[in-house]
């Protein structure tokens, strides 16, 4: 059996980045966390910061000391590693060239070979040994910034995504873009509205016309597949998508699932896409951006209406039948 890659990931104590590096050590791969040298020694954590760190050291993570802005130190915790994944926040996606400089001045030798397809995928793809190379996993786990439709203010912070994608393929490091939906933990609690701070008591607001097919993957399962994925030549430079089939719902079919089950039904309000924008219009920066991002996602279908095709992208449940992800079903039952 071939060892397993060596995997840093930059933004480990981030909303994704945590379940991220979990993953990574529990699927067996000698994993690096990148933190500063003065956080994890901090007196002033939170609890739950404090409870990470810990997660980290019995996970058999390994704390690397460094800095996005650090670039020697970005170049000492890539040389020791096969893949780097990046889970940075909105603040820090363009600085992701950082990244990429580090790459391409660390020891790595960025090889990449043709092999014959394999008898389960007819398509040709191109592979790379472990340690000829090193695959890049830019901060994504959202919708595909290439091919959905955005408006103002989400489209000019996605439009960074873009151009990451583009600095990532013009620098030649072989890599791979993971396209993960909704998270679960963001929208489920809330039942997808787009203002609520918990579940429905009488009524239910919904964007649209309830009736447009969305994507909800939970974010332990998103750190699964984006580790299944990472050394599987199938997704090497390819898009990866997240979409388990029990967890395409609309918000009307999401809606009716939670009414069974508790048993009551709530009054359905339903918002026309002309008040949506104009609450983009009107609304605080937070709140403008969160409904820009469920136009999208309610209004435009950005998360189902893209046909996956082979010369771009593959699906994650496709190559991965036998990982047992956690349906909207099965999620909604924590809050019974």
């Amino acid at each position: 059996m071939a060892a397993k890659s060596r995997i840093l990931v930059i933004g480990p104590t981030g909303y994704i980045g945590k379940h991220i590096v979990l993953a990574s050590a529990r699927h067996g791969h000698p994993t690096f966390a990148l933190v500063r040298e003065t956080a994890a020694a901090a007196v002033d954590l939170t609890p739950a910061q404090a409870k990470l760190f810990e997660d980290l050291e019995a996970a058999g993570v390994t704390l690397v000391h460094g800095d996005l802005y650090d670039h020697a130190s970005l170049v000492r915790a890539v040389n020791q590693v096969d893949v780097v994944i990046s889970t940075v926040g909105f603040s820090q996606l363009k600085d992701q060239t950082k990244i990429i400089d580090a790459i391409k001045d660390s020891g790595a030798d960025i090889k990449v070979r043709t092999l014959p397809p394999p008898q389960t995928n007819q398509h040709t793809y191109t592979h790379a040994s472990l340690f000829d190379m090193q695959r890049f996993l830019p901060s994504e786990f959202g919708v595909d910034v290439d091919r959905g439709h955005f408006v103002e203010p989400v489209k000019s912070m996605l439009d960074i995504k873009v151009q990451i994608r583009r600095a990532v393929e013009a620098s030649g490091i072989p890599y791979t873009f993971v396209v993960s939906n909704c998270f679960a933990g963001y929208f489920l609690p809330t039942l997808a509205q787009a203002e609520a701070t918990g579940l429905p008591t009488d009524k239910v607001i919904i964007l649209g016309d309830g009736n447009v097919k969305a994507m909800f993957v939970d974010e332990d399962d998103v750190g699964t597949y984006t580790l299944r994925a990472v050394d599987d030549p199938r997704t090497l430079n390819k898009v990866l998508y997240m979409k388990p089939p029990a967890n395409i719902l609309s918000h009307n079919e999401l809606v009716s699932l939670w009414e069974k089950k508790v048993g009551k039904t709530f009054e359905r309000v339903y918002v026309s896409e002309e008040e949506i924008l104009k609450k983009i219009q009107v609304s605080p920066v937070t709140l403008s951006l969160s409904y820009a991002i469920y136009h999208s996602v309610f209004i435009n279908g950005d998360h189902t209406s893209i046909e996956i095709e082979p010369s771009f992208g593959v699906e994650a449940s496709e190559l991965y039948p036998d990982v047992k992800y956690i349906s909207v079903d099965e999620y909604l039952n924590h809050y019974l």
